[in-house]
C-alpha cells in the first residue's frame, strides 16, 4: 500500500495512537463490538470466559469489565455478568440452570414478571414452578422435591412487602443440594448483604438505585462460586445479553452517590409512612422497618436500612374508584412503574387477583419515595386524599 490512502480509507484506517498518561475520575466509555486482535495466535488463545482479555464487546469491554468489578464488590461477591434488564437477569439465571423436567420454587410475592416468566417455563418448557408461601422460612424443606434445582427469593416482596428469613430458606435449601437466588434490588446491595446471609446467586435491577436517574435498563447477576458463574456465563452468551456501553457510563456515574441517595430515600419514606399510618383512610402500612408489617423481626436482624418502597392498605370502605382518584390527584407522586430515582412514584395494585388470602381487604397502593422534601410530600398526599 501506498502512504497516501484515499478519502474513504482515511475515513476508516488512521496511523494516530493517543500519548498515554490521561487520567481522569470518570471511567472510559469504550464503545466496541469488534474487539481487535495483535495476531492469530492472540486471537486463538483468549478465553472470553475468564475475563483475562477482551474477545467480543457482547463479552465485554473495559466499560463493562469496570461495571462488573464494582457491583460485585458492593455485594461482597467475585463475578458479575450484566443483562439488558432486571428481567433478563433473571431468565439469564433460569437458562443457566433449568431444564426440562426440574422444578423451581418462586415466592408467592415475587415481582410479577418474575411468576409470567415462571408461567412461560412450565407452559413451554416442561419446567415445574411451584410457588411458596414467602414467610415459610425453614418450613420450605417440605417442598423441596428430588427434582427441584433453584428456589427464588425476594426480600422483600416489593409489592406487599413481607420480608423472608433468608438463612433458613438457604440452610434447607443447601442440606438437599438446592441453590438459591435472590433478587436483592429492594435494599441495592447496601442494606442487606445476601451472600453473608447464605445466598448462592444475586441479581439486581441496575434500573433502580444503581442508575439513579430512571433512564436506565440493566440487570446484574452476582456470584462466588467461579463453577456456578460459569453456567451463568454460558446461558448470557448463548441468549446475547450484551448492554451498551453509555448506559453502563450510566450506571457507573451514579454508583459513587448511591449510598446517600438510599439513604435519603430511606429518610423520607420512613416520615412519610409514619404520617399515612396516623391517617383514618389508612388501614395498614407495609414497611418492613415497621413493626406490625409482615417479616418485620426478620428483617430487624438482618437488615440495617429500608430504601424508599413501601405499600399502603386503604380503609376498605374505600372502593377501588376512589383509590384511583386518590393517584390521579396526585401532583408530585407520578404513576409509574419503578422505584430508586430522584422523582416520587405511585401505583396501584390490583392485590387481591395477584395473591392468595387478599380478597376482602382494601386496596392495595405502592408509594416510592423520591429525593423531595418529605414534608412537601405529605402535603400532596394530603390534598388529594381531600378527594376520597
Amino acid at each position: 500500500m501506498t502512504n497516501k490512502k484515499s478519502l474513504r480509507t482515511a475515513l476508516i484506517h488512521s496511523g494516530y495512537t493517543p500519548p498515554d498518561g490521561f487520567s481522569a475520575f470518570p471511567a472510559a466509555i469504550h464503545h466496541a463490538s469488534t474487539v481487535l486482535f495483535d495476531n492469530v495466535a492472540a486471537m486463538r488463545s483468549r478465553n472470553w470466559q475468564e475475563k483475562t482479555a477482551y474477545t467480543y464487546g457482547l463479552h465485554g469491554t473495559p466499560t463493562t469489565f469496570t461495571l462488573e468489578a464494582r457491583l460485585a464488590d458492593i455485594e461482597s461477591g467475585k463475578h458479575c455478568l450484566l443483562a439488558p434488564s432486571g428481567l433478563a437477569a433473571i431468565a439469564m439465571v433460569d437458562f443457566a440452570l433449568l431444564k426440562s423436567g426440574d422444578d423451581v420454587l418462586v415466592p408467592d410475592n415475587v415481582y410479577n414478571p418474575n411468576r409470567e416468566l415462571g408461567s412461560w417455563l412450565a407452559r413451554d418448557f416442561g419446567i415445574a414452578v411451584r410457588f411458596y408461601d414467602p414467610l415459610i422460612g425453614a418450613g420450605i424443606a417440605g417442598m423441596i422435591q428430588p427434582n427441584t434445582r433453584l428456589i427464588w427469593t425476594e426480600a422483600p416482596g416489593s409489592v406487599s412487602m413481607e420480608v423472608p428469613d433468608i438463612p433458613a430458606i438457604c440452610r434447607a435449601a443447601h442440606d438437599k443440594g438446592v441453590l438459591v437466588a435472590i433478587d436483592n434490588t429492594w435494599s441495592a446491595g447496601i442494606a442487606f448483604n445476601a451472600f453473608d446471609h447464605g445466598v448462592d446467586i444475586v441479581m439486581q435491577a441496575l434500573t433502580k438505585y444503581q442508575s439513579g436517574g430512571s433512564d436506565v435498563l440493566m440487570g446484574a447477576v452476582i456470584t462466588r462460586d467461579k463453577e456456578l458463574n460459569h453456567r451463568i456465563e454460558l446461558a448470557h452468551m448463548r441468549l446475547g445479553f450484551g448492554v451498551g456501553a453509555d448506559d453502563t457510563y450510566l450506571v457507573l456515574r451514579g454508583l459513587p452517590t448511591m449510598k446517600l441517595r438510599f439513604d435519603a430515600h430511606d429518610a423520607g419514606a420512613r416520615k412519610v409512612a409514619a404520617w399515612l399510618k396516623a391517617r383514618p383512610e389508612i388501614a395498614r402500612v407495609l414497611h418492613p422497618a415497621f413493626a406490625d408489617c409482615p417479616g418485620h423481626e426478620i428483617w430487624k436482624r438482618d437488615f440495617s436500612g429500608a430504601g424508599g418502597l413501601f405499600s399502603v392498605v386503604f380503609d376498605d370502605r374505600y372502593q377501588e374508584a376512589q383509590t384511583d382518584r386518590f393517584i390521579d390527584n396526585l401532583k408530585l407522586f407520578k404513576i409509574g412503574f419503578s422505584w430508586g430515582g430522584a422523582n416520587s412514584l405511585c401505583v396501584p395494585y390490583r392485590i387481591q387477583t395477584m395473591r392468595k388470602g387478599w380478597a376482602g381487604q382494601g386496596q392495595l397502593v405502592r408509594f416510592n419515595v423520591g429525593l423531595e422534601d418529605p414534608l412537601d410530600l405529605i402535603a400532596d398526599i394530603e390534598q388529594a386524599l381531600a378527594v376520597l
